[in-house]
């Protein structure tokens, strides 16, 4: 279905709505609902949503950059929830999803109960970092709408955070090579300019306050995310940390397993246990 926000039309898919217990889902940059389904196949014991993230799947992307901001697309996360009447719900969100989800936690810490942070980060420490990193996602904008989506899904698969996926079977790898595809260059491009890593507001001096359960879950192979995660957990007050066999998008390369974990924090965090 669609939901308006402020003149932007959000792709929203609904699962189990008759369920009470709810679990939201935020993609990656270059991702979609679509990588989800694999994930909620036969999960049916709670209201599951998935969210297209401005600019990427069905979601609209405009031209002015301004709309793609962390704020803003947190602030319409939140009208999001409230017009579908999701209070205390579950969040999980992978790498820039991820870091999404920390930050609505963080902006709006009363409608969620529980956190689920994949392969995510809390953004970088020093605004020198961010500067440098603003430019080289400036720079990687400026290609994608340059060069067209093809060629930059063509490097983007082959960079080394995606090197454990070269090892899926075909027809995953072509899924996950034609959502990627069926971006929008103007919709990925004003996304890094407006919520990368760059350009959001670093949260590692707010994760003290997190006042709810956080799972961080990461791939073993994902050496970078690990440490971050090991970080991490240690700043957060009620965190646990959870490795997986597999790289940067774990929901990918074993959604069985990936669902399993998630569910089971999910559960006992509903009824109020621990994982």
């Amino acid at each position: 279905m669609k939901l308006d926000v402020d003149g932007v039309r959000y792709h929203v898919e609904v699962f189990n709505s008759d369920k009470e217990e709810t679990i939201v889902f935020l993609h990656g940059f270059t991702g979609s609902t679509k990588t989800w389904h694999p994930v909620i196949e036969g999960w049916d014991d709670s209201k599951i949503v998935l969210i297209d993230l401005i600019g990427h799947g069905e979601t609209d992307c405009p031209e002015a950059v301004e709309c793609y901001s962390m704020e803003r697309q947190l602030k319409d996360l939140d009208a999001l929830f409230g017009q579908m009447n999701l209070d205390r719900l579950t969040l999980v969100g992978y790498s820039m999803g991820g870091r999404t989800a920390l930050a609505y936690a963080c902006r709006f810490p009363g409608r969620v109960k529980g956190l689920v942070l994949e392969s995510a980060s809390p953004g970088l420490r020093s605004e020198a970092e961010r500067q440098e990193r603003r430019t080289r996602d400036e720079g990687l904008a400026e290609r994608i709408v340059a060069d067209g989506i093809r060629n930059f899904v063509d490097r983007w698969e082959n960079i080394l955070l995606f090197d454990s996926q070269k090892s899926l079977p075909e027809p995953v790898k072509q899924a996950v090579r034609e959502e990627r595809l069926s971006q929008n260059p103007i919709g990925l491009a004003n996304s890094l300019k407006g919520m990368g890593t760059g350009a959001q507001d670093s949260y590692w001096k707010r994760l003290e306050d997190l006042d709810m359960p956080v799972l961080l879950l990461t791939g073993q192979s994902d050496l970078k995310f690990e440490a971050i995660a090991k970080e991490m957990v240690e700043l957060i007050p009620d965190a646990v940390h959870k490795t997986i066999e597999g790289g940067h998008a774990i929901h990918v390369e074993k959604p069985v397993e990936f669902a399993t974990i998630v569910r089971e924090y999910s559960s006992l965090n509903y009824q109020g246990g621990k994982l």
